[in-house]
């Protein structure tokens, strides 16, 4: 399925380590955000391959070594351009090749400019667009669930300008990584309830003026090719409340919702191997895109799902005959040989699908137990509007409150009930609320989670005499299917996200829902110059009057649907099956991903005090070290310097941090236009370096 955004990202950092001081042995250099972000798409082994002696951390103990190049790949914070100036002071290496993984605001930029120790040092310095994390190959997070608050808290109005602009740049790395300069569109409600109605507007007008930047400074972009011209669809939470609720059957929506995940940079679930034999052992496993049993079955329905994990693990045994326990001693050197060779292979696979056995057998288990039947149910017929045999349904409140009364029912799962119930119903009766609440008996600061929904452009209480009409969804109401299947009763939400990727991609798409940043742009002139933007790649292996027919491997058009205060695993499956049905590439963008639990949370938390959300705009901004200003000894050979690695704290790989914002200008400030022109012209739009001459060093800060 088209390109990988882990692979894309992958090669632009490999190219700026292969390609930076060409032939040289060098230093990487990296700080703690831009470990997390090489750390997220690239080994450790593969970029030591390219030359590099070892990797270093700024913020870390290093000995001098003058001997050597250094390549920094930095993110552009004011401490880390400290810790810089610490070095050049210093002269702890040869020569510097500075880059950064996003825009450097101008005050930092003038910091090194008017250094003349760093101007002497600095062998070349440009700018990237990677400040950003993939999560799968078609998911893109920025791991920043601060964003939700910092959107639509009322305490952190003041902090919203800078946010969005910060969210701009991010959004426009992807564009430019994966070399696509869009036409953009985004999400206007109709007579919005709430202050954040206008933040997709804004965010959009934000991006377009960054990307047009780009294309100014930067003449190879976009770059050629014969895909047609990408969209770009800004979009937001308040658009589908019901997807961060709904109760989701397939894998991982269900591992994510129900399982007791250890979360963070990644994603980790602890189990037990090789359970009541000699060798039994508790093991956190990580779920991710190594694991190809998850990739290949994550979007699986559970009742499919236990059944074709079964089936596999029976292939996977008769296909390694040698290692099955049963089998009697062999003698054989060649068969010896042969389980020696493939012994790590099958105990890797023996551990994933001991893995995915378990936990889709604690996901079934969790399903009885709770009642999630019955839940499910009533859920689907407030999310969709219609009940099971699609009409409108009928006794719904009686279906509600006997499963609020039920012992059964956990209290999260009552909560998400009294939630959906005033969603479907576009606001109730405070009378009817405080009876809802009783039944449940749920804690009294959950009142103030069902409150806040009004911060979300949902209506929360209807007056008596009520003469408003009742709001409709964005997209139409699911019809009913022409086959009906089992189980298909609870399945039959889709998430908003799936309308409107379809109606895009169809043409049909409301544009004073959906309107576009440039306005000469409609429907059909939008999808005319997809074509004729589009530039046909030199390397095209055959004439454009030679094509008959669209070929399968044709460069599929990309659709990137940015999600703004959450996206959950729900829409993520969407996309792919999206991408399938229309041969098309769509990625889904968002600050985070979200389950319920953390939905409740945040939505929770809209009504506490700022100081007690944690906040990065609130905490202590980060300082250099205090040892970096310490003198220390040149090493003897600068080459046999042990690594930094060594002195590492032990966790520094696996550091969570969700403060992943660049940004730097304070709120009372004006932010500078995004992105702002690199400091030479030394490398392509998506960040892969000319490998031509290198350019002259003097005036390399020059515009």
């Amino acid at each position: 399925m088209g390109t990988s955004a882990i692979a894309a990202l992958r090669e632009i950092i490999l190219e700026v380590v292969r390609y930076t001081a060409q032939g040289q042995w060098k230093v990487l250099i990296l700080d703690e955000a831009s470990k997390r972000l090489v750390d997220s798409v690239v080994k450790q082994d593969d970029i030591l391959q390219e030359k590099v002696t070892n990797i270093e951390q700024i913020e870390h103990k290093r000995a001098l070594n003058q001997d050597l190049d250094a390549v920094y790949l930095l993110t552009p914070e004011p401490y880390v351009v400290e810790c810089l100036m610490a070095d050049f002071e210093r002269r702890r290496y040869h020569r510097s090749y500075l880059v950064w993984t996003s825009f450097l605001p101008p005050e930092l930029r003038q910091m090194i400019e008017l250094s003349s120790t760093a101007k002497r040092q600095i062998a070349e310095a440009r700018i990237l667009n990677i400040n950003f994390f993939p999560r799968e190959s078609h998911l893109i997070t920025f791991r920043d669930s601060s964003s939700f608050p910092m959107l639509f808290h009322p305490a952190c109005n003041q902090l919203v300008p800078k946010h969005m602009y910060d969210l701009a740049q991010k959004i426009v790395s992807v564009c430019v990584s994966l070399g696509e300069y869009p036409t953009i569109r985004y999400y206007r409600p109709h007579n919005p309830l709430h202050e954040a109605g206008v933040l997709c507007s804004h965010l959009a007008r934000f991006v377009q003026e960054g990307l047009d930047q780009h294309a100014k400074h930067h003449e190879d972009f976009p770059p050629p090719s014969p895909r047609p011209r990408g969209v770009l669809i800004i979009t937001d939470r308040t658009m589908d409340l019901f997807a961060p609720l709904v109760h989701e059957f397939t894998y991982q929506a269900m591992v994510h919702d129900l399982l007791p995940l250890k979360e963070g940079d990644k994603s980790y679930y602890k189990t037990v191997l090789n359970e009541g034999t000699p060798r039994e052992e508790v093991k956190e496993m990580e779920l991710g895109e190594k694991d190809k049993i998850w990739v290949e079955n994550r979007h699986m329905h559970m009742k499919d799902l236990l059944e074709k994990l079964v089936a596999d693990f029976n292939k996977f045994r008769a296909d390694n005959p040698q290692f099955a326990e049963n089998s009697e001693g062999s003698t054989s050197i060649n068969t010896i040989k042969d389980m020696i060779a493939g012994l790590p292979q099958f105990q890797e696979g023996k551990e994933l699908y001991s893995l995915h056995l378990n936990m889709s057998q604690e996901l079934m288990n969790i399903f009885q137990k709770s009642r999630l039947t019955d839940v499910a149910l009533v859920e689907q017929s407030m999310a969709v509007g219609l009940d099971e045999d699609y009409k409108r349904p009928k006794n719904l409140t009686d279906q509600i409150v006997r499963l609020l009364d039920d012992d059964e029912v956990n209290f999260p799962d009552r909560l998400r009930l009294v939630i959906e119930y005033v969603l479907y119903r576009d606001g109730i009766f405070r009378s009817d609320m405080e009876k809802l609440l009783a039944h449940a008996r749920l804690p009294a600061q959950d009142g103030e989670i069902l409150q806040n929904l009004e911060m979300l452009g949902a209506r929360v209480f209807r007056p008596l005499k009520d003469t408003k009409p009742p709001s409709q969804p964005p997209f139409s109401r699911k019809q009913h299917p022409t086959q009906a299947t089992e189980d298909l009763s609870l399945s039959r939400f889709e998430p908003a996200i799936k309308g409107l990727l379809e109606e895009q991609l169809r043409g049909t798409l409301d544009q004073n829902l959906f309107p576009y940043t440039k306005p000469f742009l409609d429907a059909n002139e939008g999808l005319t110059n997809q074509v004729n933007i589009s530039q046909a790649s030199l390397r095209s292996a055959k004439p454009t009057w030679a094509r008959t027919r669209p070929s399968a491997l044709e460069p599929r058009q990309r659709i990137i649907v940015f999600m703004a205060g959450g996206a959950t695993y729900s829409e993520s499956r969407v996309c792919y099956e999206v991408s399938d049905a229309f041969a098309k590439d769509v990625y889904l963008t968002s600050s985070h991903m979200l389950h319920p639990g953390l939905f409740l949370r945040q939505l929770g938390e809209l009504s506490v005090d700022r100081r007690r959300l944690d906040l990065p705009a609130d905490r202590p901004k980060p300082k250099a070290p205090a040892h970096l200003y310490e003198k220390e000894p040149v090493t003897s050979n600068g080459s046999q310097q042990p690594p930094v690695a060594a002195a590492a704290p032990p966790n520094t790989r696996s550091a969570i941090n969700a403060n992943t914002s660049s940004g730097t200008v304070e709120p009372s400030q004006k932010p500078h236009p995004l992105p702002s022109p690199p400091f030479i012209v030394a490398t392509s739009s998506t960040g892969k370096l000319s490998k031509g001459p290198k350019e002259k060093k003097r005036g390399f800060f020059k515009f």
